[in-house]
């Protein structure tokens, strides 16, 4: 047997059940993974809630991890057992064990630790996708980034400063701010009362060409009044709810702006989508141009625990599921 966290129903983080299951084995095309390290991502609790739906109950949450290879399925020859892997966008990862198609996973480089691994591939993949193929980010922009103190707003201020941007983070604490600032951000704003007017302050007028929200609801329009014309919205997350009954018409008001709702499995569909988006990534962490901060670590049977405490907002950088 195998041990799993699963959910019977949609809830709070109570319905987060530690439990047996069947060992699984691998098919044609997949691996088995003992797994080191599974991340923990806000998405996972999207599924919890029931905003996003599960295939089926009862479910086994998460959509990344790390780990090493057991057992392959029949006719896989690109991993073999032994091989340490990483993937992200793979439904089912609160488990000691899991079976992954093997186009999905990545080979590790020996230079990234498991617990690194699993508190960066889904983030790490995302900011790849916002920053150089949603809207490939120029030296020079400036961008205003929600969330900057959290998993991916951290790597995001740090990987746009590398490419020459200037960063305006938006954070829930000063003590979060303060965080923002030493990844990279130029400036750091708490909260969202007078946000258009502290952006506006902030770069002499000109507003920013683009914004990253994982917020959802309760920022989406303060942030479309951060927006030069002709601006892009980019909205990723519904951290405060999801973002409905939107007036077009708000978008021609304020200057011919742009939205966009970006998903990080559009843009690593393919194999070799992954595989370029992955290298790039590793070579960020590589180098040190990106440095993955793991703030928290909980064992995976105390997932509640860690629900609770990213729902709170009361986590900086990324969390870390270990499994026991």
């Amino acid at each position: 047997m195998s041990k799993a966290i699963r959910i019977h129903e949609y809830g709070g983080p109570e319905v987060l059940q530690w439990e047996d299951v069947p060992a699984p084995e691998p098919g044609p095309g997949e691996a088995l993974i003992l797994q080191h390290a599974v991340g923990l991502n806000y998405i996972d609790i999207y599924y919890r809630t029931g905003v996003y739906k599960v295939p089926g109950f009862p479910a086994v949450l998460g959509m990344e991890g790390a780990g090493v290879v057991e057992a392959v399925g029949p006719g896989v020859t690109s991993l073999a057992p032994g091989d340490r892997v990483a993937y992200s966008s793979s439904f089912g990862s609160y488990a000691t064990r899991r079976v992954v198609a093997v186009d999905r996973l990545v080979k590790l480089p020996d230079s990234i630790d498991f617990t690194t691994a699993a508190g960066m591939m889904l983030r790490g993949l995302t900011v790849q996708a916002l920053l150089r193929q949603v809207r490939p980010l120029q030296a020079g922009d400036t961008i205003l980034v929600h969330a900057a103190a959290g998993g991916i707003g951290l790597l995001m201020c740090q990987w746009a400063s590398h490419l020459g941007a200037r960063v305006i983070g938006v954070v829930s604490t000063p003590e979060k701010a303060e965080v923002a600032r030493a990844n990279g951000a130029v400036a750091a704003i708490v909260g969202l009362h007078d946000l258009a007017a502290q952006v506006k302050h902030i770069t002499d007028g000109a507003m920013v060409p683009v914004v990253y929200d994982s917020v959802g609801k309760d920022s989406f329009i303060a942030s479309l009044d951060c927006l030069a014309p002709r601006g892009l919205m980019v909205s990723f997350g519904n951290a405060s709810g999801e973002v409905t009954g939107v007036n077009l018409s708000q978008l021609s008001s304020r200057g011919s702006l742009y939205v966009t709702r970006p998903t990080l499995m559009s843009f690593i569909a393919t194999r070799q989508a992954l595989e370029s988006s992955a290298a790039e990534l590793f070579e960020m962490v590589r180098t040190g141009a990106v440095k993955i901060t793991v703030g928290q670590q909980f064992a995976l049977q105390e997932a509640a625990e860690a629900h609770r405490a990213m729902e709170s907002r009361a986590t900086t950088g990324s969390t870390v599921l270990i499994p026991g």
